[in-house]
């Protein structure tokens, strides 16, 4: 994986979207800059009595569309740099899809492998703990990110309502459906993930029927596109996950490797799988999609050069660095950027929200009918900015799109003080 900064990164893609947005260069650049960032540290007790210490990170990147909005990440690598980044994105993700929200991000830099239920149950309320003044239904509502679920989400909203007195299952999203959930969440960014996939070979002139695939990072998110590209006919080939990649010409049975990796914690050994691959062999297999899935950073120039794939739709957030997104434009790839492709989770993540306000429940059918309209809609305003544009990429042109509707949010509610 590249050394590559993330928040240079967001950076670097909002200067290349600048050139193609009616923004003053100092509105832009407070575009480019978070708004604030929680940096704590958190002292937990641990089955054995000790006492041990995890940095903890929370960053407000932009608030003009609406209330923060973003997920929480467990993870040795979480650091400020990155939380800001992957905030960053967040703000133009749920402009890129319209949805009234800003962005958030935060996580603990640990890997909640090392540690017992009962111990991850405590950092997390320690960290909710730590958050309570920021987040609130209205101010800012995290959700479940790298290694974090329902059970988190859950023991959040605990922490925040006992220590408020109240009730208020809006201050999280992702949570379990009897703590008032939404159905179709856990799905939801891999159900975009496809969505996309599907419109993007249809605008191509192809069909995703007739697709080979590869999916780097067998997570949820990962696992789902997988598993809804193989329902609409795609052949998936090539999973992936951090311990390593299996492949297999005439297709892998995708919900068959996700049980797998289920019960032993990882895809290698898997037996419907003819062979075994580095990750780096599987981003540069000679396939028509490649979905990144992972974590940010996963593709740079080098591997770029090597990329066999004719379309790319990023599952991941920041999967690609902008040197990497030189030469995928440079050879005419297509990347059909995270930021549209990956929002499902945030838009159910926004539904789940509005059911907790109204205290009224969706059918499945309605969320995922919801979240076609969403995301269709959003496919085809990226569409036309690209295509009205010369815009070299269709990540720059979906970065057009959400600047804008970022600045034009922030010049009607004028300036104050």
């Amino acid at each position: 994986m590249s050394e590559v900064n993330p928040f240079e990164s967001l950076q670097e893609q909002i200067d290349d979207a600048a050139a193609f947005v009616a923004v003053p260069d100092d509105a832009l650049e407070r575009l480019k800059r978070p708004e604030r960032v929680l940096e704590t540290t958190l002292s937990v007790e641990l089955d054995d009595g000790s006492i041990e210490t995890f940095r903890a990170f929370r960053s407000q990147f932009n608030g003009d569309r609406g209330p923060y909005k973003g997920g929480i990440r467990y993870h040795p690598q979480v650091s400020r740099e990155e939380v800001t980044a992957l905030s960053g994105w967040m703000v133009y993700k749920c402009a890129a899809v319209d949805i009234p929200y800003g962005g958030g991000k935060g996580g603990i830099a640990f890997d909640p492998s090392d540690y017992s239920d009962s111990e991850v149950e405590r950092i997390t309320r320690a960290f909710a703990t730590e958050l309570r003044p920021l987040i609130g239904e209205d101010r800012d509502v995290p959700a479940p990110d790298v290694n974090t679920g329902q059970r988190e989400m859950n023991w959040l909203k605990d922490t925040y309502e006992t220590l408020e007195n109240t009730t208020a299952p809006g201050v999280v999203t992702g949570k379990a459906i009897e703590s008032g959930g939404s159905e179709g969440r856990v799905e939801a960014t891999g159900r975009s993930v496809a969505i996309v996939a599907r419109e993007a070979f249809d605008y191509l002139g192809g069909d995703i029927a007739d697709a080979t695939v590869a999916v780097q990072g067998y997570g949820n998110a990962g696992s789902v596109a997988a598993e809804l590209i193989a329902q609409q006919g795609g052949t998936v080939v090539a999973v992936s996950d951090s311990s390593g990649a299996v492949y297999d010409s005439s297709g892998i049975d995708t919900s068959a490797a996700k049980s797998f990796k289920r019960e032993t914690g990882s895809v290698t050994g898997f037996e419907g799988a003819s062979e075994e691959l580095s990750n780096r062999e599987l981003l540069t297999l000679d396939v028509d999609l490649l979905v990144p899935a992972a974590l940010e950073n996963a593709i740079d120039a080098a591997i770029a050069r090597d990329v066999r794939a004719d379309v790319i739709v990023e599952a991941a957030n920041g999967p690609l660095t902008p040197d990497a997104d030189d030469v995928l434009a440079d050879r005419e790839v297509a990347v059909f950027p995270d930021i549209l492709a990956n929002a499902g989770g945030v838009t159910v993540s926004y539904f789940e929200w509005v059911q907790n306000r109204q205290r009224f429940s969706w059918s499945l059918e309605r969320v995922n009918d919801e979240l076609e309209t969403v995301i269709t809609s959003a496919f085809d305003a990226l569409i036309e900015r690209h295509e009205a544009t010369d815009a070299p990429t269709l990540r720059t042109a979906m970065y057009a799109v959400a600047i804008e509707r970022v600045h034009r949010a922030a010049t009607e509610a004028g300036t104050w003080p």
